[in-house]
This record gives C-alpha cells, structure tokens and sequence, in this order.
C-alpha cells in the first residue's frame, strides 16, 4: 500500500516521514494554504528528500506549480489539465508525461472526511484516496475502497503541525488494513 503525508515545510518532517516508512511527502504550493511553501522552498525541501522518498507538487492548478515541478517525481493538481499542455510546460516530452495516480478527495477541499463514493472501485489499481483521513478513519476506508494508496495531512497534525505520532499511528492503520 503506498501511503503519502502531504503538507511538509520542514526537513525533520520529511525525515521522520522517511523513518516511519511512508512512500511520498506532498509540498504545498497554493498559496493559501497554511501549508504552503514557495517554489524556492519546494526545491530545497525536494533536494533534501531526493533519493530517499518520492515527492510531489501540490496545487490547485498547474501555474501554481510550474517552478518546481520539474523537480519532483509526481505533479498534483486538481484542475483538468490536458497532458501534451503539460508536457511542453515542464520541458518533457508528452509520450513521457502520463496520469500516474487518481487522487480522490473525500473531504471535497473542506478537510473533513465524507466517504468514497462506489464507481472509484473501477480506478483501484491507480487510486489514491484522500480528503479527512486520519489514524481513526484509515483502515476502514483502505478496507472498503481497497485503493492503491492514501493520502494525508490535517489527519495527521497536532494544532496545524505535523505529529510523529499520528503520522506514525496513520500509516500503521493504513498498511494493517491493506489485507
């Protein structure tokens, strides 16, 4: 089961993120966000993690994204973008560029979990699930969507900052659901 923290700012969280065994860290870059962090932040936070982890660039839309995106392993926006467009922006061949994951949002933006609705059982081999997921939510939901992976941040914060516990107790109930 692949499992993502999104909404780091700092290197000791991308290490910890690193210790507890999680696949991906998420750098925010739209812009109000309490997690955002500029492009300048993103590539540091890349660079830091690179070879360890895999990242992604989060945004609403491509442009917010654009500067690092080059960078990082996985880009996420949650605008249609047509992927030949995307391609020619981030200096790649479009036979290269390709939807690697279907992130769904269960929260729909607001951060509190709604469910997961029955047609993304036909997306599992490349589903993320996100949206109000927390260590008390997980493994019900990896048990009954049974996606690829899931997706994490404001579950995992204590007072809007990332807790080692939580994001150490999230991915424990996320790989103990994935049967």
């Amino acid at each position: 089961m692949f499992v993502k923290v999104c909404g780091l700012k700092t290197f000791e969280q991308i290490d910890k993120a690193v210790e507890l065994g999680y696949d991906a860290v998420g750098f925010v870059m739209h812009k109000p966000s309490k997690r955002y962090v500029n492009a300048e932040e993103a590539a540091g936070l890349i660079k830091h993690a690179q070879g360890r982890i895999k990242t992604f660039v989060v945004g609403v839309t491509f442009d917010e994204v654009k500067e690092a995106a080059h960078l990082a392993d996985y880009v996420q926006v949650s605008e249609a973008v047509s992927l030949p467009n995307l391609a020619y922006a981030s200096d790649r061949d479009e036979r290269d560029v390709k939807c690697a994951l279907f992130v769904y949002d269960a929260s729909r933006g607001s951060g509190v979990y709604k469910g997961f609705p029955e047609w993304l059982s036909a997306y599992r081999d490349k589903l993320l699930i996100s949206g109000g997921l927390s260590p008390e939510n997980a493994a019900g939901s990896v048990r009954a969507v049974r996606p690829f992976g899931a997706d994490v941040s404001s579950g995992v914060e204590k007072d809007g900052v990332k807790d080692y516990e939580l994001m150490k107790k999230f991915i424990n109930a996320v790989r103990g659901a994935d049967i």
